[in-house]
């Protein structure tokens, strides 16, 4: 049976299953400016782009389904920040920001959210349907709890290489108790895959909330049966989350086999484009944009730290609205595919 080296720091929550008050993790006072800063201008990215996706997404411009990270940024770049070239990275259909998050050009994502022939996908994937093989990122998944058992397989042609490379296999808390995801479990235990499963608890699945849709509400503990050790993070906290991640990594990394961070989140909106989430209020919604944002916790430590003041973060924002705007424009100007490329990609030769 796998077990850490030490204990695995675990940051316990109330009942409710609400993020903590304060940060998890004693990593908050060791990150310099220069990373502080890169944090938040990555957060801001993700969070601007998201934005400008529902706009475009209200104007017809984007069809089909549409989620968005809007609240859930600090886990994606708290867990990039550990990432070492080569390592994978596999997410569900809520993948913009992981995408961008991996380095993948906002102007290919956005085209591909718009079904255009400039999109990572060549306009045939959509928003939930991106690769990027240059980038590590084996895609976007749209069907529930598919990338598990996939970024299994990524872990196990790490091992099989003898690369010592991670794979980074995100799903959320409406996939956690999926058979495929416990089957996927056993065989990364059993072989020692090096695997870091991350649960992204945003607390509603679609729409249900995680007390009435799991018998337990603490989803680290999945993987005790396959003695896989876990952790839950405040995933509101970049700093907690890149520490986490480090431990985690380390431990797939050096061939004691899979780990399972729970990161505690909130998404801001619903679903996807077309949920109104009337199955949460609005008070709720405004406690953690006002109280738990995590591109806000960055600003204020920046701010309060004299490591930056307002006009340089205006400027930041300037900068990331351009790039958001520059892709806006480039999406919505790249032609539409060529009825040839219905035939391309459906078979890769031996």
């Amino acid at each position: 049976m796998a077990k850490p080296a030490t204990k695995p720091k675990v940051e316990s929550l109330p009942d409710n299953g609400k993020p903590p008050s304060k940060s998890s993790g004693p990593g908050d006072n060791s990150a310099t400016a220069d990373e502080l800063k890169s944090y938040y201008r990555e957060m801001l990215l993700i969070r601007r782009f998201e934005e400008r996706a529902g706009q475009l997404y209200g104007m017809g411009l984007i069809g089909g389904f549409c989620h968005l990270y809007i609240g859930q940024e600090a886990v994606v770049i708290g867990m990039q920040a550990n990432v070492h070239e080569g390592d994978a990275v596999i997410t569900s259909y809520r993948d913009h920001g992981h995408m961008l998050a991996c380095g993948m050009d906002p102007k290919g994502v956005m085209a591909e959210l718009t079904g255009r022939s400039g999109g990572y996908s060549k306009g045939k994937g959509g928003s939930m349907h991106m690769f990027s093989r240059e980038k590590n990122f084996y895609g976007g998944h749209g069907i529930v709890g598919a990338q598990v058992p996939i970024g299994t397989g990524l872990a196990f042609a790490h091992k099989y290489n003898g690369n010592k490379n991670v794979s980074l296999t995100y799903f959320g808390d409406g996939s956690a108790n999926q058979g495929q995801v416990y089957e996927a479990m056993n065989m990364a235990a059993l072989w020692k895959l090096p695997v870091v499963y991350i649960i992204e608890n945003n607390r509603y699945g679609m729409g249900t909330s995680v007390e009435r849709a799991s018998a337990t509400t603490e989803l680290y503990r999945h993987g005790e049966a396959f003695g896989i050790p876990g952790e839950r993070v405040d995933g509101m906290d970049v700093l907690a989350v890149r520490e986490a991640g480090e431990r985690a990594m380390e431990y797939a990394r050096s061939g004691q086999g899979p780990y399972i961070l729970e990161m505690q989140t909130y998404r801001y909106r619903g679903h996807s484009m077309s949920d109104p989430a009337k199955y949460r209020t609005k008070e709720e919604v405004d406690k953690y944009r006002n109280e738990r944002d995590p591109i806000e916790h960055v600003r204020k430590r920046l701010i309060d730290g004299k490591m930056a003041d307002e006009a340089a973060l205006k400027v930041v924002d300037t900068e990331i609205r351009k790039i958001v705007n520059d892709a806006a424009e480039f999406a919505q100007h790249s032609p539409e595919p060529d009825p040839a490329e219905l035939w391309t990609d459906v078979l890769v030769g031996a």
